[in-house]
């Protein structure tokens, strides 16, 4: 019995590689979680009222692109966040974000560019659906390093002429994941013109955006409007998952041009899983307040400080701009994991499983990264544990 070729090259998942270096070994003591980027912040006290209130709504199949309340509740909030109105047919609900950048590039990446095969662009280190969604469609993903040198994001302007040219899709993530490096305005606006030269289309993954340190991150859609970009060049993918607190609530959306937002509509009714009706309406909710945003976000500032202290004076310690992981720089970051975990029980994530190696070189090896997601109280116990195990 034959099997696709296409995909015999990826490796393991992230977490299922994670389990099978470290879960033959005793943790070195009491094991605290600092791996996955699952918000372990307090969920908005409205979530429940809202959902025994329309449990009727799991006995009817759910509008595919949204109710019309929840696309108006999305629409207002890209108004107040970014200053930029976006019509309801320029939205859709999503069943979290990873469905809808898997989509995406279903629906939207060509079967060939300029009589080539295309390629989708893509940051090294990166969420892995990036490259699965390229392998799905038959592009070629190309791995563009985001490191320190490039300010840990990726320089696709340096990119050859003819790699360029077959670029069908690009993705970026600011505040970027593993890294937290946010993208400014500038590199924004730069990477639309570049778009623009080489004809292809720029997907922004943002669901860290309402994580922050200082100043709100610009979004892609902010940018392309206050530049009179091409909307059909932008698409922007948000979520509940980090800004509220709802990972399991499953809930996000994307918004671009008209023409792109038909071909992906077209193909959720065909093939998505339109989120069920209580669960749009507690959405609804989340995206119309911020009070549990600023809440969470405050816990955020306080962990952030907190991991400075910790770890002031450390060489390549690079405090992030947004989002809520520390990339600390390490010799080998498997090693790392190991020693951390047999010696004081605290589990990180090794930097090369969220990468690729080309040229002999894979960006993630000597990092690790670093989840803030538990409480204070615990977040700076695992910190200061790491501290002394790996830097002491």
């Amino acid at each position: 019995m034959a099997f696709p070729e296409r995909f015999s090259n990826l490796p393991d998942y992230a977490f299922p590689r994670l389990r099978k270096l470290l879960d033959a070994h005793a943790p070195g003591g009491e094991p605290i979680a600092m791996t996955i980027g699952e918000p372990r912040h307090p969920m908005p006290d409205f979530v429940g009222p809202i959902l025994a209130a329309n449990l009727s709504g799991f006995g009817v199949y759910p509008p595919n692109d949204g109710t019309p309340e929840l696309l108006a509740a999305i629409s207002g909030w890209i108004a107040r966040r970014y200053g930029v109105t976006v019509s309801e047919d320029r939205l859709m609900v999503l069943n979290g974000t990873r469905e809808g950048l898997f989509n995406a590039c279903i629906a939207l990446c060509p079967e060939t560019k300029n009589g080539q095969k295309p390629v989708v662009l893509m940051p090294n280190p990166f969420y892995q659906v990036y490259a699965v969604a390229a392998l799905t469609v038959g592009a070629e993903p190309v791995y563009v390093p985001a490191t320190a040198a490039t300010g840990f994001l990726p320089d696709y302007g340096s990119l050859p002429k003819d790699v360029l040219d077959r670029t069908a899709l690009a993705y970026i993530c600011s505040p970027a994941n593993p890294q937290g490096a946010v993208a400014s305005a500038d590199y924004l606006a730069d990477l639309l013109a570049l778009a623009e030269k080489h004809d292809f289309r720029v997907l922004a993954d943002e669901c860290y955006s309402e994580i922050w340190r200082d100043t709100p991150p610009p979004g892609l859609l902010q940018i392309a409007h206050q530049e009179a970009a091409d909307p059909e060049r932008a698409l922007v993918f948000h979520s509940l998952s980090k800004r509220s607190n709802l990972p399991g609530l499953r809930s996000g959306f994307v918004a671009s041009g008209p023409e792109c937002m038909t071909r992906i509509r077209k193909l959720r009714a065909f093939a998505g899983a339109p989120l069920p009706l209580p669960l749009q309406r507690v959405a609804e909710a989340a995206w119309a307040d911020e009070a549990h945003v600023d809440a969470s976000r405050a816990l955020y500032h306080r962990k952030f400080a907190d991991a400075d202290q910790t770890f002031k004076g450390l060489q390549g310690y690079q405090p992030p701009g947004g989002g809520f992981f520390l990339w600390l720089p390490v010799e080998d970051g498997e090693a790392a994991t190991m020693k951390l975990w047999c010696e004081t029980g605290v589990r990180v994530l090794p930097g090369a499983y969220l990468s690729r190696e080309v040229g002999g070189q894979n960006p993630g090896k000597g990092y690790i990264r670093v989840a803030l997601v538990a409480a204070p109280e615990e977040t700076q116990r695992g910190l200061t544990l790491l501290r002394d195990c790996i830097y002491g």
